[in-house]
């Protein structure tokens, strides 16, 4: 046979495919390219660290504002720190995404509506109420109460009815918040002052809940809504500054950079990143099943850097606090 013939049935042979480098790169091919299941292993556990990261930083926040008033700082030098610092992080973005600047496809109504429930002035209750209360109370009350004031509105303004299992879990919760509420209106001395505390934080769960129902009604983007809303805080900070005490002057840089960095970088960039991908990675569902560990991170924190332990009135009301929030969640 001709050596063109050769060539020709070589060449067409089954054997020409799996030459040595041939089957050395369809082996690197398959071993960079990862197969379904372990694509869906890896999503997973990146959303599970996302969760886990985003209810430790949520968590410490409470210890942190707490640690602002042993600091010097006022509700208002916290608030002013944590929006000009996330400001000037999202401000690149901003420019890029949002247009009409800044606030985009919300429109200015929706998001100055917005940005007074969930920016600036929720900040400011919230770190106000840290003034009164231990850093226990806030990451119990509020998220606690956050799908009880929600579902409330939702009955009331859209008339859904929860179903027996999201109820059961409600009644939990509103039995461990109770429980705080006892322990506060009964305490003496140094925490004799609690209970307005609460209230500051029972007031934050109400601006949330309307705040989460306008977002779901508008079917806002929440990348979107971060941004405008803590821009158009920045608004807002010349009046606290003019009525409300003021004393970054007066106290260590250390102090400042601690809530200028944990709550501006941190709660106010940080964590919105986190949960948007762990919600992008688990679902919505999954990914609010974390936020049950909010208040045992705090808890711990608060034993560890703040020396605040809880009483056992306390940690009845955060077990069922924790109880009632898991099977709400769960529940359909």
């Amino acid at each position: 046979m001709p050596a063109e013939g050769r060539a020709r049935i070589g060449a067409d042979a089954p054997g020409a495919a799996l030459r040595p480098r041939s089957l050395r790169k369809l082996l690197v091919s398959d071993l960079a390219s990862p197969a379904p299941a372990a694509l869906a292993r890896r999503r997973l556990w990146l959303g599970i660290g996302c969760g886990l990261l985003t209810s430790l930083i949520w968590g410490v926040q409470s210890v942190v504002s707490r640690q602002s008033v042993a600091d010097g700082l006022s509700a208002a030098d916290v608030t002013i720190l944590r929006f000009v610092v996330a400001s000037l992080i999202l401000l690149p973005l901003a420019r890029r995404r949002m247009r009409p600047f800044p606030v985009g496809a919300l429109g200015w109504r929706r998001a100055l509506i917005l940005t007074a429930l969930a920016g600036a002035p929720y900040a400011l209750v919230l770190v106000g109420g840290a003034t009164f209360a231990p850093a226990l109370h806030a990451s119990v009350i509020v998220p606690g109460l956050i799908p009880v004031m929600t579902v409330a509105l939702a009955f009331l303004v859209l008339g859904e009815r929860p179903g027996p299992l999201r109820l059961l879990g409600l009644v939990l919760v509103l039995a461990g918040i109770g429980a705080f509420g006892w322990q506060a209106f009964g305490e003496s001395g140094a925490g004799a002052k609690a209970w307005i505390g609460d209230l500051f934080f029972v007031t934050n769960a109400v601006m949330w809940s309307v705040f989460g129902l306008l977002a779901l009604r508008w079917r806002t983007d929440a990348i979107d809504v971060t941004i405008a809303t803590c821009l158009l805080s920045l608004l807002i900070l010349p009046v606290f500054a003019a009525t409300m005490p003021i004393r970054l002057a007066e106290v260590a840089w250390s102090a400042i950079a601690l809530q200028a960095l944990y709550q501006g970088a941190l709660v106010g960039v940080g964590a919105l990143f986190l949960y948007t991908k762990s919600v992008e990675l688990l679902g919505a569902g999954r990914a609010t099943l974390f936020l049950p560990l909010n208040p045992v991170v705090t808890a711990l924190a608060a034993i560890l850097l703040l020396g605040e332990y809880p009483s056992p009135v306390e940690i009845a009301g955060m077990v069922l606090v924790i109880a009632g929030m898991s099977v709400a969640l769960r529940a359909r």
